[in-house]
Parts: structure tokens; sequence; C-alpha cells
């Protein structure tokens, strides 16, 4: 089994992960993640696509209690998604 994910690591995964790699988080290996996902007892969220598992990296994360990192100084999502406002409301 590899080694467990560092926080660097958690927190550079993308938006979907697959089940091993979700496992690894959890310091599970590739046949009990594939068992608690087939049960539906693996720690998180799993979303099955056809016959694919698939684990939403933002649920991996909120299991594990890891809070999403604020946005750079430089990034353009400080609105919470919200389109800037350019007029004044009035």
């Amino acid at each position: 089994m590899k080694p467990g994910l560092t926080p660097a690591e958690l927190r550079s995964l993308p938006v979907t992960i697959d089940l091993v790699t979700a496992g690894r988080a959890f310091g599970i290996g590739r046949t009990k993640a594939y068992q608690l996902a087939r049960t539906g007892d693996f720690p998180c969220r799993v979303l099955q696509v056809g016959q694919s598992y698939r684990v939403s990296t933002a649920d991996l994360q909120a299991t594990l209690g890891f809070s999403p990192q604020p946005p750079a100084s430089g990034d353009q999502c400080t609105n919470a998604g919200q389109p800037p406002n350019s007029e004044a409301e009035g």
C-alpha cells in the first residue's frame, strides 16, 4: 500500500478523485476501499458513475477536518460567486 496523503497533497487534489486515492487519505487499502464503497460504509460520500467510484474532494477534506484555503490575494474569486457590482445601487 502506498503511504497516506500529506496535507499539501490533499489541498492540491482535483474536484473529484478515484476511490483508491480517497482510501489512501484515510489509510485504507484498495480492496477495503472498494468493499466499504459497495456496502455504503466508506468514511465519506462516494459517487458511482457507471461502474466507477468517484469521491468529491470537498467531501473528503470536510470529513478529514480540512477547511478550504482562502483564495490568494491575486485570485478574482473574492465575491463568493457573485458577479462584480459595476453600478451603485440607489
